[in-house]
């Protein structure tokens, strides 16, 4: 025997809890279903001094406030891990969200020649007119094969690293420059390590100009809404952090610290590794970006007539480090020392559980706007599902309500036929 649902959600991080609480409000029954904890890669995989790349005020759901959850984090705050974990789990709470935690699903495939879709899980199945993948963009990570196991005594994807502590004595490259991967850098630097940071093609955007988060920048300039990334950018990471208070990625002040600048790691040969000769060239990218945007927000600032301070100073980025002019492009690991390597080069999707026709020919969903090109399979959580904010916290809301809506339309084309009342509730289906 099998239990029977309209929708079941999969996964409980900040996609399906804003998944559930749109459901909710159109009264859709619904189940969600978590192999783990509320928001679990919160809690256990990110490191230790994690916090939020957004302010309190900006990084939410809606309906509330992260003071109201704990009034420790003030509204231009950055929340840490443990407190939005926390957070999710209280909205969870609060919009009575039915979350079965420590169920995994296995399978989901279509029922033949019967509508909806048979969701095997590790306590039973569960027939579903419809299916939500919530799981998000975070699910495999993934460590380009170039360095050999053995190479180095320990080689770990951010995902799994915790602190300084956790690592062997000894230098550590960091290859990654996203938020990820210059947080990390910093913080081992920070604790007496030697560090080699490799740097990619990033954005970085200033945390603060003219008293105004980035986050608040990229708002009244309409560009968490860019529909699109642009041309070459698809996978460009963003250097941004909220340690410390919140603070712009220099990467000039971070060699000045002592943090060894190398470019795109490129290949490993006996014990050496060699780096592309394009570290002033991503420098210079990343630098141009950042002057784009601070000119935009002029440009706004004058246009609306605000009275915002100027920062002359934000504008000026001093000469580039001397390894930038003239960059190393092979470390012998074993010589310099290095002991570990910290891959911090993202994730992968993992969709292996999802047997459905849902996927182009690279494996990627095949949606738009969450809406699969398999009737009745949803997406949420990925990067650009509807628009650049659509994987933050605040953007997955937003694109749950469209997905929402979508199934509500479709429930309601289910329906008719089915009862003599205009407007009702779809019937259950037959077994």
């Amino acid at each position: 025997m099998s239990e029977e649902t309209e929708v079941v959600v999969v996964g409980a991080g900040q996609a399906g809890v804003a998944m559930s609480e749109h459901l909710g409000a159109h009264g859709v029954p619904h189940i969600v279903l978590e192999r783990h904890r509320i928001a679990e890669r919160w809690r256990s995989e990110r490191w230790d001094s994690l916090v939020a790349n957004g302010p309190a005020w900006h990084d939410r759901f809606p309906g509330l406030e992260f003071s109201d959850v704990d009034p420790a984090v003030d509204a231009d705050a950055f929340a840490s891990k443990e407190q939005i974990a926390d957070y999710f789990v209280t909205y969870a709470e609060k919009i009575g969200a039915p979350i079965r935690c420590g169920v995994e699903v296995t399978s989901v495939r279509r029922r033949a020649g019967r509508p909806g879709f048979r969701v095997e899980t590790s306590r039973g199945p569960i027939d579903a007119r419809f299916v939500v993948a919530a799981t998000g963009p975070f699910q495999r990570p993934v460590i380009p094969p170039i360095v050999p196991d053995g190479a180095v005594p320990v080689q770990i994807h951010s995902s799994g690293y915790r602190n300084p502590e956790q690592l062997p004595d000894g230098a550590v490259l960091v290859v990654g420059a996203g938020s990820s991967g210059v947080q990390i850098a910093d913080e081992l630097r920070r604790s007496g390590r030697r560090v080699f940071l490799s740097v990619g093609p990033h954005d970085r955007p200033a945390r603060q100009y003219r008293g105004r988060d980035f986050c608040w920048w990229l708002g009244v300039l309409g560009r968490w809404d860019a529909e699109t990334p642009p041309q070459g950018a698809e996978h460009v990471t963003i250097a941004v952090s909220g340690a410390r208070g919140g603070h712009t990625v220099d990467f000039r002040a971070l060699a000045a610290d002592g943090v060894e600048l190398v470019g795109l790691t490129a290949c490993y040969d006996d014990g050496v590794l060699r780096f592309a000769p394009d570290l002033a060239t991503n420098i210079a990218l990343g630098d141009a970006k950042y002057l784009e945007l601070l000119r935009a927000a002029d440009e706004y600032v004058e246009r609306n007539g605000l009275d915002l301070p100027e920062e002359p100073q934000a504008h000026v980025l001093g000469p580039d480090p001397a390894g930038v002019a003239d960059p190393r492009l092979e470390l012998d690991l074993a010589a310099a020392g290095v002991t570990s390597i910290v891959w911090a080069t993202g994730f992968a999707t993992d969709y292996s559980w999802l047997e459905v026709d849902a996927f182009d020919e690279n494996g990627r969903p095949n949606q738009r706007r969450g809406v699969s090109c398999e009737p009745g399979v949803y997406f949420l959580g990925l990067p650009w599902l509807s628009r650049r904010g659509s994987s933050f916290i605040w953007g997955v809301w937003h694109d749950a309500g469209y997905v929402a809506d979508h199934i509500t339309t479709q429930r309601g084309y289910l329906a008719y036929g089915t009862t003599d009342r205009p407007g009702a509730e779809p019937a259950a289906w037959n077994n």
